[in-house]
């Protein structure tokens, strides 16, 4: 997936070669998920590489976006999938 405008304040979600979702915040998606997919995203994704964004949002501010990181991050799977499925759908 490429991005054409990666500059912002993002929350987003990616889907592991394992099938696990991992939820992270960042200014610049492209580069973020071609860190993850290079090794040096963070610890959890680089045992589980490749990972494909499937969900992400832009928020007004970084503190906007880390407080939407954490909510996200309290969701269970299945509320997790349905947000990854309704924005598939938009």
């Amino acid at each position: 997936m490429e991005f054409k405008n990666t500059k912002g304040n993002y929350v987003y979600i990616l889907r592991c070669s394992d099938g696990n979702l991992y939820t992270g915040w960042t200014v610049d998606l492209q580069k973020r998920l071609e860190c993850h997919n290079s090794g040096k995203g963070s610890k959890y994704t680089r045992a589980r590489r490749p990972v494909e964004m499937v969900y992400f949002e832009e928020l007004a501010t970084k503190n906007e976006a880390l407080r939407r990181e954490a909510a996200v991050k309290k969701l269970s799977r299945d509320e997790k999938l349905k947000l990854i499925e309704v924005f598939n759908l938009s």
